[in-house]
């Protein structure tokens, strides 16, 4: 994930980031508003962590412009502002989050994380004509829906989010049934057959192909 720091204090912005590099985030730096507002602009960056008080361009009136271009780019605030009128003016300028300096790097980066898992939180996942949505448990085959068990449901949206990547048995049994012990992964093979005649899955429409001897891949055709 990428990240942009708009800082102009060389001491923060030093610490954020070799803490964040430390944690394998990739980092972007600007030390005024302007030069912020830019690469936010032109950079294909994931989140930006923007300081109010800048050169050239308060953070506030980056941040406005900022959404004028990108509505769904996580904006935190860093700031010694924190009047309860000042926090109400960076969130109505289309902030999603504000923490007060000075400020521990672990409640930061927890925040960091949460706007992530909130932007990775899909509900819908395709291969081919066949789509699941996760938030009703609901399978469909060209919108028509399919029913599957709990335990189907779970595969094959497992197989689907590592689309084009062979899933092993030992790994569909870890991830998927949650046993991490010498366990029959036969099993798994009584559920493909079922998913397969649920969604008419034939080799003429072999969206997930069996690997043998290893697992399984799913694959668009």
């Amino acid at each position: 994930m990428h990240i942009l720091i708009v800082e102009d204090e060389k001491g923060i912005m030093d610490f954020l980031k070799q803490g964040l590099e430390e944690e394998n985030f990739t980092i972007s730096t600007a030390t005024d508003g302007a030069e912020g507002l830019k690469k936010a602009l032109e950079l294909s960056v994931d989140l930006v962590l923007l300081d109010w008080m800048l050169p050239k361009m308060q953070g506030i009136d980056v941040c406005r412009n900022i959404r004028l271009e990108k509505q769904n780019l996580p904006i935190i605030f860093l700031t010694a502002k924190d009047t309860v009128q000042e926090t109400i003016e960076g969130l109505k300028a289309g902030a999603n989050d504000y923490i007060k300096k000075p400020f521990s790097f672990e409640e930061l980066l927890e925040r960091i994380k949460i706007h992530f898992r909130s932007k990775d939180e899909i509900t819908t996942l395709t291969l081919g004509n066949i789509t699941i949505d996760k938030s009703q448990y609901k399978t469909f085959v060209d919108q028509k829906e399919v029913i599957l068990t709990q335990r189907e449901f779970e595969l094959l949206e497992y197989l689907i989010k590592n689309k084009g990547k062979v899933c092993t048995r030992t790994h569909i049994i870890e991830d998927v049934w949650d046993i991490h012990f010498d366990y029959d992964t036969g099993v798994i093979d009584v559920f493909m057959n079922s998913i397969r005649k649920k969604l008419n899955l034939t080799k003429e429409r072999e969206l997930i192909k069996t690997i043998r001897g290893v697992g399984y891949i799913a694959n668009e055709i």
